[in-house]
């Protein structure tokens, strides 16, 4: 597979606002580790090549255990999530797949029971975003396997 184009570079404005999001989200008060789960649940339902290496290297730089990962796409069946992080996964799953059920009051309610309104709302960006990032990597045909885990303190986009 041949990469189509770099959005990065021919869109930089635009990718320069996500960058920015991204920036609010990781102070934004959420679980690093949480975000990045999010981020690599949405990722598996896209399809996304670029974002899966992406957020599984991220984790496992964070001390994420394989057991939690390689079970990620099955966590309704598996008892190592927190309550809060199937709260999350859900309302990720409702966000990402929104024709099916356009986010749910059940899902919704029980989102609302493990997160603050602002929580839930940051949670919500972090939805969005990575949403975004899977459709330009996957248009833009963004090769997998070059990203490298930040070292302490910096910030990563997708």
């Amino acid at each position: 597979m041949q990469p189509r184009f770099n959005y990065a570079k021919l869109s930089s404005g635009g990718y320069q606002a996500m960058f920015a999001l991204e920036k609010y989200l990781a102070q934004c008060g959420i679980e690093e580790n949480l975000l990045h789960l999010i981020k690599l649940r949405v990722s598996q339902i896209n399809g996304c090549a670029f974002c899966l290496d992406m957020h599984w290297k991220d984790l496992r730089s964070l001390g994420e255990s394989e057991q939690r990962l390689y079970s990620l796409d099955a966590w309704r069946e598996c008892p190592w999530y927190t309550d809060r992080e199937r709260a999350a996964l859900a309302w990720a799953e409702a966000l990402t797949l929104i024709t099916q059920g356009h986010a749910s009051d059940a899902v919704y309610d029980e989102a609302s029971a493990h997160f603050s309104e602002k929580e839930l709302s940051d949670l919500t960006f972090a939805i969005v975003a990575i949403n975004g990032w899977n459709r330009l990597s996957i248009s833009g045909r963004t090769l997998p396997g070059t990203y490298h885990p930040p070292k302490a303190h910096e910030v990563v986009t997708v």
